[in-house]
């Protein structure tokens, strides 16, 4: 069982810690932050976050037994007017995969963005070599939209992002509305 925090300053010295290459930097950010991930980036982030009004709230993914940091999400590019928003940034650290955690926090992030915001449209981009992330998406519902082709170019590889989308009435159908609690 997780629950999800606002992401802090507090929480920096960790997150920076689990980025280790620059690989992995854009598959968790594409092309939103610089290796090495710092302080200055991190603070920039979530400058203007997880306020009343944000189009971007940030979380880190706590256990809830142990009480210990063990992922990171977010909720951005969020449009009142459209009711949508994005998907980003998932991050489960490396001594924590392979225990469900990562699709408790999609569940629990769509929850937030259908019951909490209202939202109608969740979308979200995995690089195409992340089988385990797909997989995890498909099973919250998520469909495959698109293919962006070499949209990142990582040393001599290009790599291509997969577009994937939810509506409200699609998870609704598979979980129910109210069945899936999240906690912030």
């Amino acid at each position: 069982m997780i629950k999800l925090t606002f992401f802090t300053e507090e929480d920096f010295n960790l997150l920076i810690s689990w980025i280790t290459t620059p690989e992995l930097m854009v598959q968790w950010s594409g092309a939103h932050f610089k290796y090495p991930l710092d302080h200055e980036q991190l603070t920039k982030y979530i400058s203007s976050a997880n306020q009343e009004n944000s189009t971007e709230h940030i979380f880190k993914v706590i256990e809830a037994e142990t009480d210990e940091a063990i992922g990171h999400i977010s909720l951005g590019r969020m449009d009142p007017v459209n009711e949508t928003a994005r998907i980003g940034k998932v991050f489960v650290s490396p001594a924590s995969r392979g225990k469900g955690y990562a699709s408790e926090m999609i569940q629990q992030i769509l929850s937030i963005a259908f019951e909490k915001f209202k939202l109608n449209r969740v979308s979200l981009g995995v690089f195409d070599f992340n089988r385990g992330a797909i997989k995890v998406y498909e099973k919250a519902g998520f469909q495959k939209e698109g293919l962006l082709r070499q949209t990142n170019k990582v040393k001599d590889e290009y790599w291509n992002l997969i577009e994937m989308g939810i509506l409200r009435s699609e998870w609704h159908e598979q979980t129910g509305p109210g069945k899936i609690q999240s906690n912030v």
